[in-house]
């Protein structure tokens, strides 16, 4: 069994330090290949880490005459981009020696990416419940709310992950969508879902169904419906996708019917979409676990402050 290289730099806001390994090939110095390697960096920066002393060796800081090496390894903390803050808080839903279970808000994205990496449950987790090695076993879409579960030892995270991976943790999620009298319901949404590298919003196409959701009204009020939502696969936005080719999207869908473009920064009308339960056999002690989320939709209990403005 290989042994995994421990960073020789620490951690930072709860974030390990990036990892790059040094192909074969003939660059004069270190400083050239991280030029050519990251061409979203500016040139500039890549000289300034290293005279700063920020990019790390197995046996130290590097500079910027360092002599390129290949098949060695090099670390360091890329720059944090401008993010701004989630106003909503963590709930902790369930913590012992190996899992903790959290109930996520709306608009806070699992693990970083892309533009959120401070912002984000794992980072956030890491840094206020000083668990430096917490990691996701499974992830959440941030627009959606709900439960997530994250691992707390390094060694089991692949215990849980295979749970997911093997569709042998049974999920239930919550939406508010339109109320539709005659759709039939309950049914059995099949279809196969494509989505693109590039393109954000995913499509159902002619083909094999890849996707399974049932769809349940569990009641209605005013136009409105309260669904309960159990998928059998796990497709990107398989459940909006679903209900919005059902006729009934969920409501506060930025993506589904229609792709509309919406600030970070406006943390209005959230996605009424909720990830409700997690059940599943524990694959350490073998003993049954169900967690039900506390959270509720906003669009049924305050149906006033998503009622259409006036024409």
């Amino acid at each position: 069994m290989r042994r995994k290289l421990r960073p020789p730099i620490p951690p930072r806001h709860g974030l390990d330090p990036a990892r790059l390994k040094l192909p074969d090939g003939e660059w004069p110095t270190l400083l050239a290949h991280l030029v050519e390697r990251l061409p979203r960096v500016a040139p500039d920066r890549i000289e300034e880490m290293l005279r700063e002393e920020r990019i790390h060796g197995a046996d130290g800081p590097l500079g910027v005459d360092t002599p390129y090496a290949p098949g060695s390894f090099v670390w360091f903390h890329r720059d944090l981009p401008d993010e701004v803050p989630v106003p909503f808080e963590i709930d902790v839903v369930h913590r012992d020696e190996h899992l903790l279970v959290v109930d996520k808000p709306h608009f806070l994205a699992t693990i970083p990416r892309g533009q959120h990496i401070l912002e984000t449950a794992l980072v956030r987790l890491r840094r206020e419940l000083d668990l430096p090695h917490l990691s996701p076993a499974h992830r959440l879409d941030r627009v959606t709310a709900g439960l997530v579960m994250f691992v707390i030892t390094p060694e089991l995270r692949g215990r849980y992950q295979t749970l997911f991976r093997d569709r042998r943790v049974h999920k239930e999620y919550e939406a508010i969508a339109p109320y539709e009298p005659s759709l039939p319901l309950p049914t059995t949404v099949r279809s196969r879902i494509v989505k693109e590298r590039g393109v954000l919003a995913a499509q159902e196409v002619p083909g094999e169904p890849n996707a399974e959701t049932y769809v349940e009204l569990l009641e209605h009020r005013d136009g409105r419906g309260r669904y309960r939502l159990v998928p059998s696969t796990g497709r990107t936005h398989q459940l909006r996708v679903h209900l919005s080719g059902l006729g009934v999207p969920i409501l506060g869908d930025d993506f589904y019917p229609v792709l509309r473009e919406k600030p970070l920064g406006d943390f209005t009308k959230p996605l009424q979409l909720l990830a409700k339960v997690l059940d599943f056999d524990d694959p350490l002690t073998g003993a049954h676990r169900r967690f039900t989320s506390r959270r509720r939709l906003s669009a049924w209990d305050d149906p006033e402050a998503w009622a259409a403005p006036p024409a």
